[in-house]
């Protein structure tokens, strides 16, 4: 059986946000595998440099207004849409006025990273949950670029693994060269718990959760790593072969290899045949 549909959820999609290798990828990777004859779905969060009137964002109401909790707080989901001219490509855009509206990326406007970027992956990552729900689609394999979709996997095959939307969804962690500076927030733990996501998962990482332990924490709950691009600490890269999952490496490629990602998808959802 061969992958057909493609969840990307991404941290930075170009012309939404300036050029870097994740909005690059972000932008031409999707737009490769459609090509290929995927159906695919694109996120990221609203982060609040995006011009919306620019970019033709609408929030898409039948989908937004639902409460994510917790930590004991509600906070509130609205989902907007756009699409990327000149192709076929439509982007959902997760956005809250308190984690991503009124903020940056993972850097203020003084270049200190936040210090809840923890807390606001987490919501991220179940508003993009919840979403897809919504929408009724079965993602045959659902890949994460950046460190915003670090939770997606753990909750993928743990508060939502009876989810008709994901019971039988790959999942792919692709790394990258930057990432988070400071350690993930203590309070990350707590917000962590959800349905069976449980915190104590954290127990098998060390006691400093840094980013390297943030990264390990995705890789041991994907089904397939992408080496995305140059940089990657080799450590991570270890790590992920060690594991004897399917495993690509991009690093020296300079262009998007349409053929080695479709063949790769293929090893990643092979176990369904």
């Amino acid at each position: 059986m061969k992958a057909k549909k493609i969840l990307f959820i991404n941290q930075e999609i170009m012309p939404y946000v300036a050029e870097s290798e994740l909005s690059r990828i972000g932008r031409k990777l999707p737009q490769s595998i459609i090509d290929k004859g995927y159906e695919i779905r694109t996120f990221m969060p609203k982060w609040g440099n995006i011009n919306e009137r620019r970019g033709q964002l609408h929030e898409v109401i039948r989908l937004s207004r639902m409460m994510i909790i917790f930590d004991e707080t509600d906070h509130p989901l609205i989902i907007k849409v756009a699409s990327i001219p000149a192709t076929r490509i439509q982007v959902y855009f997760i956005d809250n006025d308190d984690y991503f509206t009124k903020r940056l990326m993972a850097n203020d406007e003084n270049g200190e990273e936040y210090e809840d970027n923890g807390e606001r992956a987490i919501f991220f990552a179940r508003g993009v949950l919840e979403t897809i729900k919504k929408l009724h689609w079965t993602p045959d394999i659902i890949h994460c670029q950046g460190w915003m979709g670090t939770i997606i996997p753990y909750y993928v095959k743990t508060a939502y693994k009876d989810e008709p939307s994901f019971a039988n969804a790959k999942i792919v962690t692709s790394l990258f060269g930057n990432g988070l500076k400071k350690d993930i927030e203590p309070s990350f733990r707590q917000c962590l718990e959800f349905k069976d996501a449980h915190s104590d998962v954290l127990d098998n990482y060390n006691e400093k959760f840094d980013f390297t332990e943030f990264q390990k924490f995705a890789i041991d709950f994907s089904d397939g790593v992408v080496e995305a691009g140059p940089g990657v600490n080799p450590e991570l890269v270890k790590y992920a072969q060690e594991k004897g999952m399917p495993f690509l490496s991009q690093a020296e490629e300079t262009e998007i290899n349409a053929d080695a990602y479709d063949k790769f998808y293929d090893e990643v959802f092979g176990d369904n045949e």
